[in-house]
Parts: C-alpha cells; structure tokens; sequence
C-alpha cells in the first residue's frame, strides 16, 4: 500500500489592497459627438468636472496613481448619442485614434455585459476606420462574456486581420465546446499563410487533444520545436495534449525536458497519470512537487483526490482533508465533490455524506458522486431517495447521474423508478448515448425484462461491447443460454471484439448447456487474446469444462493460470468434488488454506455433500483443515 505521510509546507499569507478610492469618484456628463472640441478628451464625451478632467489628462499616457479609479467606473457612466445621423468629427477622430491604449484598457477590465456594449457602440460610431487592436480587445471581451456570434460579426467586418485576430476567435470557440467551428476557422486560417504565436499553438493544441487528433497534434509539437517557442503554458499545453491522446509517455518525455516546471505543468502531469489510471504515479509525481519546494493549488488537490479515491488511499486521502480544514486550501465546491467522491469510492460513505451534509454550495457532480457512492457501495435506497430530491429541487442531472441511478434501480429490482428514469432519458433525447443504452440494457435484464433490454439495445444507434456482454450477460443470468450465444454470434458479426467480461458470461452459457463445442470454440478464440490470463476467463473455463465432464482440461487451466483467485479455487474444488474425486477436492481444500484462501460454506457445504462416502475421512481430519474461518497457524 502507498501511504506515507507528508507534511504541507508553510506559505507567507499575502493581504490583498484595495486599489480603489471612492475620494476619486466624480460623475461626468456626457454630450453629442458633434458637440465636442476639446481634442484632449475622448471624443464623444466631455467631463462635468474641470478639476477631474485635469486628473484625467489622456495625452498624459494614463500616468495615474495605482489606486486612481476603476476603468469600468468611467464606462458605467458613459452613453452614446441615440442620433442615428450624429458622427465624430475628423479631428476627434483623429486624436482619438492617436492614443487608444484606454479604449483597449476599457474594454479589458469590462466588468459586465452593459459595459462592453457601451464600448462597442464607441466603436461603431466613433471610429470610422478599422484598428485592429481595438478590435481585437472587442473580440477577445465579447468571447469572454460568451456572445459568440457578436464576436464573430467583428471579426468578419475586419478589413484587415492579424495572428492575435484569428486566435482570439479560435480560443472562442474552443472555450464553449464549439469544436467543429473552431476547426473550420482552424482550416481557413491555415490557407491564410499566416505565422502563428505561442497562444495560437496553446488553442490549436487544446483542440487537437479533446478531439484525441494525434497527427495534428504531432505536427504542431514540431512546429513549435522548429519555431524555437518555448514558454511554461505552451510546454503544459503539450504536456495535457499528449495525456489527452492517452500517450502518457510521451507527456513524460515532454515533463521531463522542462527546465523549471510550475504548479501548472506539475498539476497537468498528476492530472494525467491521476485520469488513466495510474494513481500510484500521481501520488508521486504530487510528493516530488512538494520536495522540490512547490506549493499545490487547488486544481492539483482536485487530481490527487481522484487518484486516492481510484487507488484506495485513505490514509493519503484523509490527510489532505485535514489540510482543507486548517485552511491550507480554500474549500470551494470542486474540492468538496472531490472529497465526497474520494471517501465514497474507499467504501466510506458516511464521511462522505458528512462532507456533502457540509457543503454550502453544491453541483451536478457532487450530488452524482454521493448518488454514486450509495450505488456503488450498496446502499441503493438511499441512492434514489436523494436523486428524488435532487429533482425537486430542479438540479439538472447529467449522463453520469442517470448511470448511477439506473444501477441503483437494478441492484434493487426497482423497475418502475428504472423506468421513470428511462423516461426522463427519451424526453431529454439522450437515448443515443452508448453509456446510458449499456445501463439500460443492464437494468432490463437484472429485472428479467429481457424483451425490453432486446429492444434498447437495438435501437441504439452504436453498440460498443459494453452493450453486447451486458445483453449477453443478463440472457446467461436469465437461463435463456441459446440467445446469449446467439448475441456472441451477432456481436462477433459486427466486428466487435469480446472483452473477458463477454468471455466470462458466454462460457456461462455453454457450461448451463453442458455445450462442449461451443465452449471449445470460444477457449480457441481465447487463446488468441491476452484474455487468457485473467482469472474470470480462466475460472470460467474450469467451471465449463468440469460441468462438461472435461476434467483433465479443466486442471490443466487450473494449474496454468498465472494468478487465482476465491473464483478460481471454488471451480476447481467444486469440479473436483461432482466429478467423484473427492480426495483431490479435499487435498486443494488444504492447499488452499496453506495460500491463504479462507474455505467459504459453500465450497464446504458442496465437497460434504458430493463425498458423503467421505465422511469419517472427513471428521478425522484436523479441525484447522475443516473449519472454513480457521488458519493453519
């Protein structure tokens, strides 16, 4: 077990200021652009108070202390003339256009939506001829305040574009999930020509890593190398594209090559190896940040969480709880969620309800994850009894949150709730999605509604093999054997290859039907895939062989499997012990517990009676041997 402790190191406590005075704060009046004169002023406006346009003096190249006043200030009392017709004169114009660096700051530190339409009008009216910086600004501020369209509309009216131009647009819609617009704009801006800068690179490579397009992502690196570009932010770009496209050495290769990493770089590397299932590296590479004198934020303990909740690192987990308590790291909602999933997947529910009891403020994912945790940990009950109050509080629940919920209608049998869900499903068109139709099929079948999961899984648009063995499995489960090969059959037809789940269940069958040709047939096709080795398919293939009366076959699985579980050892005996040889099955009874490998009732109940000839062999053995919670000590 990976455990150790750690110890969080001390930071210096920063105190923020206030940068803004409201002894500076003057009202102003604005009038008709054809009004003005002053070409010191901006045009369009003049200020009510002399001693306060004397402060303002915008040719002084905004030397103003720290602390002046909050540019938004001004635009929150700035208007437009509602006079179509009215215009700048030549001369605003052009003084205006001699210093625009506070227009960009305006519309950088844009605090609302009304202000940056204000500003947007100001360029409209007042500027007659195209800037690009200005526009530029524009594009960049309507993006950030999500008006996709309007942004789009500058940049096309743009007569002339630059590199900042295209990617401010780019990074739009790639912000929003836009992906297919974004690669269009991505395809026109390549026939331009144009040199890119370390923020193109930043976008086209954050796409290309949500769209797992590996050759595009490849030939940026490269040109990103050949360009000699080198930054913290581009190097974690690459580092997150690389980890995206599940090619977790290559995200190495490019960690290990920068010179001095920064939390940022440290985080999307924990992150990576926390997502594809390598938690025992992210706890490591999390250990390493700390040594060489990095303080985590809150996006790192986010990952790290994950990563002890899929390893099972309490102690590790519980630790950096303690942290978020004595205010290491600020408790927000997305840390909160993590913990709730983490305590939930250690099978500590409780201390996950209690973190969830104690949130202010909570999401989608923090009620999926305690949904899920319930779920998963066999507490179904409780699992559709907070999924029902997560609806009447009109909490939106996502494809995650329907997943758990119709898990935990099957671990129960609770058909009409499944259905109910199912329902919600259909109303909000979600039925497409392979993860919700797997489920579905699953339910159905753990409810014996076989027609109805028949009828799910041929409606769905993609069948992965998730859907197939779900069906397969539950036709096995259901004693309908012949239909579960048959799907074997039809989901081999569609080039979809079994997983040792698919195995597992079809041998099932073939073992319920006594089905030798069949089972050999698939211990062929087995042979050919690393399936061979997992020990469900191995125990599968004992528990088939031996209800065949194979079982010279079913110990030679037996004895060349590379790892054996309870499963395993319970085939073996089980076959042994119906098959007459109950002295074998007494000796791997002994063999077993020498392992380690407690003897269950079952396997006692069954080896006492299919050997009743047995019996005083069996009573004069020594009660370490016979007793299934006893040990060999």
């Amino acid at each position: 077990m990976f455990s150790p402790s750690f110890c969080l190191p001390t930071t210096t406590n920063f105190q923020i200021y206030p940068s803004y005075s409201s002894d500076y704060t003057n009202r102003f009046r604005t009038r008709k652009c054809k009004s003005f004169s002053d070409d010191r002023k901006l045009p369009c406006f003049a200020f009510k108070d002399q001693s306060f346009s004397a402060r303002f003096d915008v040719s002084a190249k905004l030397e103003a202390p720290v602390g002046f006043c909050r540019d938004t200030e001004i635009v929150s009392h700035l208007e437009v003339p509602d006079d179509e017709t009215s215009s700048c004169s030549d001369a605003s114009v052009n003084s205006f256009i001699a210093d625009l660096s506070l227009l960009g700051r305006l519309l950088q530190s844009s605090s609302s939506l009304k202000e940056v339409k204000i500003l947007h009008a100001i360029v409209l009216k007042c500027l007659r001829s195209s800037t690009i910086f200005v526009e530029n600004n524009l594009i960049s501020v309507l993006v950030k305040f999500g008006r996709l369209n309007e942004a789009r509309k500058v940049f096309d009216r743009m007569p002339e574009k630059n590199v900042v131009s295209w990617t401010a647009m780019l990074n739009g819609y790639l912000r929003y999930g836009l992906d297919d617009e974004a690669m269009n704009l991505f395809s026109e801006f390549v026939k331009r020509g144009l040199l890119w800068n370390s923020k193109t690179y930043v976008c086209v490579l954050s796409m290309a890593g949500r769209n797992c397009d590996f050759e595009l992502g490849k030939q940026v690196h490269a040109g990103i190398i050949k360009g000699g570009f080198s930054n913290l932010i581009l190097d974690s770009s690459i580092v997150s594209f690389y980890a995206q496209c599940g090619d977790l050495e290559g995200a190495f290769r490019v960690f290990d090559v920068i010179k001095h990493p920064d939390v940022v770089c440290w985080t999307t590397m924990i992150t990576a190896c926390s997502q594809h299932g390598r938690g025992k590296e992210a706890l490591h590479i999390f250990l390493q940040l700390f040594s060489d004198g990095f303080d985590a934020n809150e996006f790192t303990v986010c990952s790290i969480l994950n990563a002890c909740g899929e390893e099972r690192e309490l102690k590790f987990g519980k630790q950096l709880h303690a942290a978020v308590i004595k205010n290491r790291f600020r408790m927000d909602v997305f840390i909160g969620t993590s913990l709730v999933d983490m305590y939930a997947k250690c099978s500590e529910i409780d201390d996950a309800r209690t973190v969830f009891d104690g949130m202010g403020k909570r999401n989608t994912v923090t009620w999926t994850s305690i949904i899920a945790g319930y779920a998963r940990n066999g507490h179904a009950e409780e699992a559709i009894r907070l999924f029902r109050i997560m609806k009447r509080r009109k909490i939106y629940a996502n494809n995650l949150t329907m997943v758990s919920i119709l898990r935990a209608c099957g671990l129960l049998r609770a058909l009409p709730t499944g259905k109910e869900v199912h329902a919600q499903i259909i109303k909000n068109s979600l039925q497409d999605n392979i993860y919700l139709g797997s489920t579905l099929v699953w339910l159905y079948c753990k409810c014996s509604e076989n027609s109805a999961a028949h009828k799910v899984l041929q409606d769905m648009p993609i069948r992965d093999v998730v859907s197939w063995t779900a069906m397969i499995s539950g036709c096995a489960h259901l004693g309908h054997e012949y239909e579960a090969l048959e799907y074997l059959k039809e989901m081999l037809g569609e080039g979809v290859a079994p997983n040792p789940f698919t195995y597992s269940s079809a041998l099932k069958a073939c073992a319920n039907l006594e089905d030798i040709e069949r089972g050999k047939l698939i211990h062929s096709s087995i042979s050919k895939t690393p399936a061979l080795s997992n020990v469900f398919v191995g125990s599968a293939l004992i528990n088939m062989y031996a209800k065949c009366g194979r079982l010279p076959e079913a110990i030679q699985i037996f004895d060349n499997m590379p790892e054996r579980n309870l499963v395993s050892w319970k085939a073996m005996i089980v076959a042994y012990a119906k098959n007459g040889c109950c002295g074998e099955a007494l000796k791997l009874m002994y063999r077993m517990q020498v392992e380690g490998i407690e003897v269950d009732d079952y396997i006692l109940g069954t080896v006492l009676t299919a050997c009743g000839e047995f019996k005083e062999n069996i009573e004069s053995k020594s009660k370490y041997f016979l007793h299934p919670k006893s040990s060999i000590v």
